[in-house]
């Protein structure tokens, strides 16, 4: 029984490090907002091998993202200091920006389901 509790534990520790590591590089692409039309899109992100995913609400006024609600969250404790990247999009119109600190996978979730609310509806 000792050996088979050890075994689910190394698992389970291996499945963690596999998981920590995957999200890292992924990186979002920021469309074209001169050809997307005013309005209020959805966009989704699950990241692949963690339970971390996404729902946002993007509104676009004139060519610019004015808003983005997160609609859902799924995510560590950690992960909700993630959701202040969406000031950071806002103020910069920009998708290439840096995770928060300690809550990368969640950051990484956001910025790809604003990537894809905007790509979604060229």
């Amino acid at each position: 029984m000792k050996h088979l509790r050890f075994a689910a534990l190394i698992i389970a520790i291996l499945l963690i490090i596999g998981c920590s590591t995957a999200y890292k590089s992924l990186m979002a692409n920021m469309p074209d907002l001169a050809s997307i039309a005013d309005g209020v899109y959805r966009g989704y992100y699950d990241v692949s091998s963690t339970p971390v995913n996404a729902t946002v609400d993007v509104t676009v006024q004139n060519h610019r993202i004015t808003e983005i609600n997160i609609v859902k969250h799924m995510r560590s404790p950690v992960g909700k200091k993630a959701e202040k990247i969406t000031d950071i999009i806002i103020e910069r119109q920009r998708l290439d920006i840096d995770a928060i600190s300690g809550a990368t996978a969640s950051s990484k979730a956001i910025l790809k389901a604003v990537e894809n609310a905007l790509q979604n509806n060229l």
